[in-house]
């Protein structure tokens, strides 16, 4: 126990008088209530609609069978600087413009002009064509069926009375424009399919549009009416042959097949009354407006072909896109994605073909030497010289082959009778 001198002096030390000291107010820092972080803004500026030049004179025309000519950096970037990627960029742009608050059931197929009737009677032909060449037992494999190597020479068989039902006369220039057309469906020698199929399919569309037969009057029925048959076209050809994803990032990926639905579907509802990006997490809402727009019809397909619930699980990339402010942001990001992801991939683009009607850029595809490679692609993933590997697939430049997240009923439940989809897990 301290005695009474020890505490006397603890009580008078100077320290012990500082310390009980009333603190000044007065040089007390001010309190200001916190403010809430600001949202950082994209610093990719939103990619503007190009002009769309009018149909060269193609009378005197010099028609050839597309090649690739992107074999290397320096080809890609010769590319991106290039009248030609203006000329995707605008012909894409322009498609999405059209539709712009426009509902699927507001272009009639019947007020269309001929070409645009023809065309689907093309797609229909195609996937009766698919019922000829059923799929192979390949018990319960999940992987590319190799009937669709079977379809695709079935398919090339075709190709010249299918394009000349659309005014395409020219031997020469069938030649050209089909080679986009049988791209368009998936890789043949390795059974997959991806974006860079999906932009041939609007590259041949672009050539029809080179020859004067498809003029922006049309866009709106291109993209309402031509294009989701395209897509329930190839959600058949997918259903049958198992077409692995080309390039797939998985469950990062906005999603394993596809992208341009999502563009076009998100200028049909930029400016909608009720109908918000979060809508997407609403079944009434995608049983309801599906068929009227082709952004809510993908996100309902996905959907149907998981078997574990909610988008942020299965497709974090659409759940975080869901929280956007509104359409208009939605639809200025998939502007973005296609000229960064798309155009602006080595990988994906190293597989695009120039031709005639879609020129190549002097100097491009002279800084390697590639193999010799027809349309469907037999040589384009061996290894060599002007063939180019993804950093971010592990090595493989169109992904580690993976199986379909869409298979058909017929292998999976054999003898059940059950014709529908299955569920199948996401991974």
């Amino acid at each position: 126990m301290p005695s009474a001198t020890s505490i006397s002096i603890i009580s008078n030390s100077p320290l012990h008088e500082k310390d009980c000291q009333t603190p000044d107010v007065a040089h007390l820092p001010k309190l200001t209530p916190r403010r809430r972080q600001r949202t950082l803004e994209n610093p990719l500026p939103v990619p503007e609609t190009p002009f769309l030049p009018s149909p060269p004179d193609t009378s005197k025309a010099s028609f050839t069978k597309p090649s690739r000519q992107i074999l290397s950096t320096h080809d890609h970037d010769l590319f991106l600087r290039f009248s030609t990627k203006d000329l995707v960029l605008a012909f894409v742009f322009s498609l999405s413009e059209s539709v712009a608050d426009t509902e699927i059931s507001a272009v009639k197929r019947e007020d269309q002009l001929p070409v645009i009737r023809d065309i689907l009677e093309v797609l229909s032909s195609i996937s009766d064509l698919v019922n000829s060449y059923p799929p192979k037992d390949q018990g319960t494999s999940r992987f590319g069926n190799p009937a669709f190597q079977d379809f695709i020479d079935g398919l090339e068989s075709y190709l010249p009375s299918y394009h000349k039902t659309l005014n395409v006369n020219d031997p020469a220039a069938i030649r050209e424009v089909s080679t986009y057309l049988l791209e368009s469906f998936g890789s043949r020698a390795r059974i997959d399919y991806g974006s860079g199929h999906e932009l041939n399919f609007l590259i041949w569309l672009l050539c029809l549009n080179r020859l004067s037969l498809l003029d922006p009057q049309t866009f709106p029925a291109v993209t309402l009416l031509v294009f989701p048959a395209y897509i329930h076209l190839l959600r058949k050809i997918q259903s049958t042959y198992y077409l692995e994803p080309a390039g797939s990032h998985g469950v990062w990926g906005l999603d394993d097949y596809q992208f341009l639905p999502f563009l076009f579907g998100a200028s049909q509802l930029l400016h909608h009354p009720y109908i918000r990006p979060k809508s997407i997490h609403n079944e009434f809402t995608l049983e309801e407006g599906a068929d009227e727009y082709i952004y809510l019809d993908m996100v309902r397909w996905t959907v149907a072909t998981k078997t574990v619930k909610g988008l942020k699980w299965t497709q974090p990339m659409l759940d975080d896109i869901s929280g956007a402010k509104n359409w208009e942001k939605v639809e200025q990001g998939m502007r973005r994605m296609f000229v960064k992801e798309v155009l602006g991939k080595l990988p994906i683009m190293q597989h695009f073909m120039f031709g005639s009607l879609i020129p190549a850029a002097e100097g491009m595809g002279v800084d390697d030497v590639a193999p010799e490679t027809d349309a469907r692609g037999e040589d384009m993933h061996k290894e060599g010289p002007g063939h180019v590997h993804r950093d971010d697939v592990w090595g493989d430049c169109c992904g580690i082959k993976i199986p379909s997240t869409v298979v058909a009923a017929q292998e999976d439940r054999k003898g059940s009778g059950d014709r529908g989809l299955r569920r199948i897990p996401f991974d």
